[in-house]
């Protein structure tokens, strides 16, 4: 049994590591805050690692800097020399440690006060000076600047660019939690370690807010980023954790006719886009071919006929799908295709196309099967 305790356990890496440590066995977390009702020598005493997240970023009173930051990490040393303990300590301190302002000097003194535990006990210290963390359950106002224009941008309100070009170094919360959590699986904690996390993500500030209106804009367009992009996919992440309860779900253009009804879902100009349709008993849709452009039909309700002809051959080829057991049917190029409702309800197909629609240049054309 590993015993840790998790100072600033409200804050966001507390909380994102709360839960991290949730997924790993013979491990009892204690957790820490501001507000908490035991005392804070309770807390770590006798614990085996203590992750000393606590601080304070943004205090009405600069003098505050030193009080929470510094203060706190004297503290929890105090005790631990009274309690003659040295367990190692996880120390997230900020890349602004080599600035000259309230708040860097405060995380610079606060990483002296653990240096000097770390030489007089040999104990394990851990210091990451973090830059911009960002993921959900963060603060806008308070912790990065996405996690300001998460949560404006998402409701619709007016974010402030001071200057676009502006360079911003940023750590995913995932990567911060995996990397606190693998400090657990070493048999030994000793020395002074300093560590960094990664990957770090660049981009400017101008550049976020560009990503995160596309975000928005998605609603509309269906079209979303390319997620080979991990930064990409991290920021989505973030920008989705900041919707407004309420505002969760969104409606997408229905259109319908005789045939029934057709939605897209999502676009892409790297894998394509989906789209779902409802089609009414006895209906045929189709009749046309592609020669470059690719499909995938699976009907996941009713009952379907998928028919294909070599448009350079009368031979038919056909294939009965239902939605009881969905089978995925591949559209080859050069190959004109129909599907048609052969049940007695509306039968629902998801498909996929290889290309964005274009208007000008389709690559669908009309030959009957």
């Amino acid at each position: 049994m590993v015993t840790v305790a998790v100072t600033g356990s409200k804050g966001c890496i507390g909380k994102n590591l709360l839960e991290g440590f949730s997924h790993v066995p013979g491990i009892e977390v204690r957790a820490y805050d501001y507000d908490n009702s035991d005392d804070l020598s309770n807390i770590i005493d006798g614990v085996d690692i203590i992750y000393h997240l606590a601080g304070v970023n943004r205090p009405e009173n600069p003098e505050d800097f030193a009080r929470g930051n510094t203060g706190l990490t004297k503290e929890i040393i105090d005790i631990l020399t009274y309690l003659n303990q040295h367990p190692a300590i996880v120390f997230t301190s900020s890349a602004q440690a080599t600035l000259d302002n309230p708040y860097g000097k405060s995380k610079k003194a606060a990483e002296d006060v653990l240096i000097e535990y770390q030489q007089r006990t040999t104990a394990g210290v851990y210091i990451y000076r973090l830059p911009g963390v960002f993921g959900k359950w963060s603060r806008p106002d308070y912790n990065t600047v996405v996690a300001t224009f998460c949560h404006n941008i998402a409701r619709d309100v007016e974010i402030q660019i001071s200057d676009p070009d502006r360079k911003l170094e940023l750590v995913y919360i995932d990567d911060v939690v995996k990397e606190f959590v693998t400090l657990l699986s070493s048999d030994v904690h000793t020395g002074l370690n300093r560590r960094d996390i990664t990957p770090v993500h660049r981009i400017s500030l101008g550049q976020l807010a560009d990503e995160l209106y596309e975000f928005r804009k998605m609603r509309n367009t269906l079209l979303i980023p390319d997620f080979q992009d991990r930064f990409l996919q991290c920021l989505y992440a973030t920008y989705l954790s900041f919707l407004p309860e309420e505002g969760f779900s969104y409606l997408t253009e229905l259109r319908t006719d005789e045939r029934g009804s057709l939605s897209e879902l999502l676009k892409s100009q790297q894998f394509g886009q989906i789209f779902v349709s409802t089609t009414h008993p006895g209906i045929i849709r189709g009749n046309h071919y592609h020669n470059t452009k690719t499909e995938k039909f699976i009907v996941i309700k009713g009952k379907g006929l998928i028919r294909f002809r070599d448009i350079r051959s009368d031979q038919i080829i056909s294939y009965e799908v239902n939605g009881h057991q969905p089978e995925i049917v591949d559209i080859p190029p050069g190959y004109t295709h129909s599907i048609e409702n052969i049940g007695v309800d509306d039968m629902i197909t998801l498909f996929w196309a290889s290309q964005l629609f274009d208007q000008e240049n389709p690559d669908t054309y009309y030959c009957e099967v």
